[in-house]
């Protein structure tokens, strides 16, 4: 059985405030005086037009963003990192109890952090591009720090 992703806080509260803005303008609308309906008609398309504008240049901005990171890897990744002593000292029992969460990671992710974490990046640097919990980049790196 597959499960549905997660919003993000950002998605979230995206989702949640074009909602009760929805939800606001019908009631100023239904609420206005007939007469005065079309005025607040074209009111509420601005509105909701700048709006849509805001979101859409967030979303833009957002994606660039995610772009330019993913092109920010380390150039000099090859197969050496990723050989059969690239997981020696991976701290497991440090890291079983978050396995058997709801909202487990994957292993293999878990794997790649803590080759990551051996080659000296951060946990603020792997927590952006696995979209790992930070606590667990944190012990990750924290224990391959220990290992050196």
């Amino acid at each position: 059985m597959r499960t549905l992703p997660h919003l993000r806080t950002g998605e979230g509260a995206t989702v949640l405030g074009v909602f009760t803005l929805t939800v606001l303008e019908m009631t100023a609308l239904a609420t206005a005086p007939a007469r005065d309906r079309p005025l607040v008609s074209g009111a509420l398309i601005g509105a909701a037009t700048a709006t849509f504008v805001v979101v859409a240049a967030m979303w833009h901005n957002h994606r660039n963003a995610a772009r330019q990171a993913r092109l920010r890897l380390p150039q000099t990744v090859d197969e050496s990192w990723f050989t059969a002593r690239a997981l020696y000292g991976f701290p497991m029992e440090d890291v079983r109890p978050y396995l058997l969460g709801k909202d487990a990671p994957n292993l293999n992710t878990l794997y790649t952090a803590w080759v990551f974490a051996t080659h000296g990046q951060d946990a603020t640097w792997i927590d952006r591009h696995l979209d790992l919990p930070a606590n667990i980049t944190r012990l990750l790196v924290e224990a391959a720090r220990q290992r050196h």
